[in-house]
Formats: C-alpha cells, structure tokens, sequence
C-alpha cells in the first residue's frame, strides 16, 4: 500500500479539518493570524449617503459661513451639479462621553456609547453614484461580480457553526438596497461564500419548510439516501467545484431548518432586552428586531451579519438615506428608525463581553455636500452626494475606543487630514480579524484577486 491515502481516510481527515477550522482551532486559510482581535462581525450599511456634517463631523466654521457661496474654484462632482450656498448641520453636536467625541442630537441613542465608537472621519470614495458605490463599499468594486466583504471572511475563517450560513444579510424591511443580491454576492469564490438573506416573519429563510410535514423517519432515510447520490454524482464529475457547492448549500440548508427557527425566535428574550432594542414601539420594531437577531446569530457562530438601513433609492418619500429634497425630513425619519436599536446592539455587546472579540461597523457609501443642492443664491433644504469626505465608525475588538481619526477640510468638503480609502478600510477590517489583505487571494482568470485589489494600507492609527 506504501503511500496510498485511502480515499475513505481522507475524507474523514478532511472532515475533521473542517470541524477543527468550525471551533477556531486553526483558521480555513494559512493567513489568518492567531492572534486575531475580533472573531465575528456585524456591518450595519446605511443606504444612500448619510450626511456626515450632520452627525459626527462637528464644523464650526460651517456654521459661520452659513448662507456664503462656496468660494473656491473647483467643480464638485455631485449627482445633480447644483452648487447652492453653504448650510449649517441641522442637528446640535455635543461632546459625549468621557471621551468628548462629538456627536450630533440626530443619533442621541448613538450618542450615549460614543466612549466604545472608533470614528474615521476622513473616508473617501471612488465614485459619487450610489449602485457602483454602493458596490465599492462592500466589495471594493464599482462593477458587480466580485466577492463582498462578507464573502471573502467566510472564505479566509471558515465557519464557525456548522447548522447556519457564515454571512448572513438581514435587507431593511421596506426593501432592497438598489442592486440588491449584487451587493452580498460571492462572485467568482465557491458559492457556498455568498450571503444569505434572512427575512422577517415566521420563516426567515425562503422555502426553509416543507409544504406538508413528513414523518421524521422517512425524512431521515431520504436523507441519507440523498447523501449517497450525491457522493456517487460528485465523484463521477471528478469533485467539479460548482457541483461540491451546490451539494453543501443543500446540505446546509436540511440543518437550518433545526437551527434557524431556533435562533430567529425573538421570544426567548427578556422584555428588558426587547424594550431597549425599541421592538416594542412601531418606528423602531423593523431595525430593533434584526439587531437583536444580528446579536443571537453571531452568539451562534455566524461569522459576518450585515445590516441594511435604507431600501430602495428611488420613490416619494424616500426610503433611504438620500437626502437631496430636505436632508432635516429625510435623515430625521431614517436615523429614528436605528438609533435606538444599533445603540442597543453595542450596549447588549459590550454588557455580554461579546464585543471583546466582535467588530461592529457603521457605514454608508459616502457623505454629503456642505452645500445645498439648489440654484443660484439659495439656501436649499437638500445635500447632494459627497464622494471627497465623510464619515463612518467602527467599535469593539482591537480598536482605541472614544476617539476619531482624520479630518475633512474646515466646511466639511474634502478629507484634508489621512485620508481613508475603502481599500484602506477594508484592509483595516481584514486585519482585527487577523487577515493580512494582501495575501487573502483568489486566483480567477489568471489573476490573484482580492479585496483590496492592489491597494490598501492598514489604518493602525485606530488600533488599540
């Protein structure tokens, strides 16, 4: 026999590989370090561009010139091409915390945890239109077809449960962020990377239960009949890639129809717990209740949750973050809807000692005008789209807490101090969860691919 692996061997040594890389015993690729501060992540993606001079960027001098003509003789690039005069925040900042990080009354909840927030307020973005920057924020690329954040994680470490998806996407109740499953995809990874959508309701996931129940016996031999096939199918299509995924989906999901039900059942929480997620109250039911799933999946072992804020960019009233008719309306109505519940996520992490070893991300894929979007020598109630500088936030594993890193210039136009690309964003990501960007590759079409393409520097001004 000599050297011969029988083929029996090793499948069960790859399976217990598997298992191994499940428990966090070693990592599903040789870059992930051992010395990872966070283990799991959950992004919450607000749709449509939040105004970051409204909420976490404090600009005197724009109060100042409130009501002046922008004065400088460069053409922004913004969506409409409207170049109204300058317009001070709508919402008062104060210093919060032990900390003093300045923060807007637009997110008060927000406000009451500014000490564990990391805020960057120096990001910029590579286009000003919201589907490819939209993409760029979740993939690193204006086009659709590559792998999102969330997919590259499940492909670097592996799951960590064995009954529920790695990435799981919990959409904003009203709807889709435009591009939809473009922004969760795979790409060209294994399909078994890509996001899965977990929906309210009593069936989370689409087609999770049978249409008539079948006797628990009968499903158990079918299932192991199955199981036979598909081993026979596969190793007659030389273990095809596309096919080996196709048949872990499958498998996958016969387990979530145990575990599923038993995570997405809010019942279980303590009244105490739902009140502070605002589940109880209309406004903030629809957000309350996926951030309090967000935090049961990950105490189950999903690797990325992303939370979307924010549907569809087009209609009256807008569903989104998109604030070009009236940025008080718009972004008053939206930042209600979450700034209880993700203020009770951080909280409900930190108070379990999840957030020791959790990475929370709040982002939007750009920022707006200090500007109004408006013609001549009016003050607009509207902020158009601003790719040059804006704000987003991280909190909890490996990152100096209560501070803010970088600067836009002194109306809150462009970044002016350490700019922050989303290269550099996601190498920073990449890299609490003990990644090195560069080396977490994928080789398609004759290309090494990843994340952060051929950029991207670590932001270790924000590490702890």
């Amino acid at each position: 026999m000599g050297s011969f692996i029988h083929r029996r061997d090793f499948l069960a040594s790859t399976a217990s590989i598997s298992l191994l890389i499940r428990d966090g015993v070693v990592s599903a690729m040789p870059q992930a370090a051992a010395g990872a501060k966070a283990k799991r992540a959950v992004q919450i993606s607000l749709v449509g561009g939040m105004s970051h001079i409204d909420s976490f960027d404090f600009k005197p001098e724009l109060t100042k010139r409130h009501g002046q003509p922008l004065g400088s003789d460069s053409k922004p690039d913004v969506f409409f091409g409207q170049v109204g005069l300058l317009r001070k925040p709508d919402w008062e900042f104060k210093q919060r915390g032990k900390s003093g990080l300045w923060v807007s009354e637009l997110f008060p909840h927000i406000a009451g945890v500014a000490d564990a927030l990391t805020v960057i307020r120096s990001m910029t973005a590579d286009s000003a239109n919201h589907t490819p920057a939209l993409f760029v924020q979740n993939s690193g690329f204006q086009f659709n077809g590559y792998p999102a954040l969330g997919s590259w994680l499940s492909y670097g470490l592996g799951s960590i449960a064995d009954d529920l998806p790695a990435f799981v996407v919990l959409p904003d109740g009203r709807g889709e962020a435009n591009g939809a499953a473009s922004n969760w995809s795979s790409g060209f990874l294994p399909a078994q990377h890509q996001g899965v959508v977990f929906r309210g309701g009593d069936s989370p996931v689409r087609d999770l239960f049978p249409e008539k129940a079948i006797p628990p016996q009968e499903e158990k031999d079918a299932r192991a009949f199955l199981e036979k096939l598909n081993a026979t199918h596969l190793e007659r299509s030389s273990n095809e890639a596309d096919l080996a995924a196709r048949i872990k989906s499958y498998e996958l999901a016969a387990k979530m129809q145990l575990a599923v039900p038993v995570v997405a059942d809010l019942s279980k929480e303590t009244a105490k717990t739902k009140t502070m997620y605002g589940i109880d109250e209309p406004t903030t039911a629809d957000c309350g209740k996926r951030c309090l799933l967000a935090r049961r999946l990950l105490e189950k072992g999903v690797r990325f949750v992303q939370i979307y804020s924010g549907g569809p960019i087009a209609g009256s009233p807008r569903t989104s973050w998109d604030a070009h008719e009236n940025v008080k309306e718009n972004h008053g109505a939206e930042a209600v809807r979450i700034d209880k519940p993700i203020a009770a996520l951080v909280a409900d992490l930190k108070q379990r000692g999840m957030l020791d070893d959790t990475l929370v991300i709040f982002t939007t894929e750009f920022g707006r005008t200090p500007f109004t979007q408006s013609a001549g020598n009016v003050v607009g109630t509207g902020r158009d789209h601003n790719k040059y500088g804006f704000s987003c936030w991280l909190a909890g594993a490996g990152l100096k807490p209560g501070t803010a890193f970088g600067a836009t210039d002194e109306i809150g136009w462009k970044a002016a101090e350490h700019p922050v690309a989303w290269y550099d964003f996601h190498a920073t990501v990449l890299h609490l969860l003990g990644i090195d960007h560069e080396k977490l590759t994928y080789y398609h079409n004759g290309i090494k691919r990843r994340l952060t393409n051929v950029h991207g520097e670590v932001v270790k001004e924000v590490l702890a």
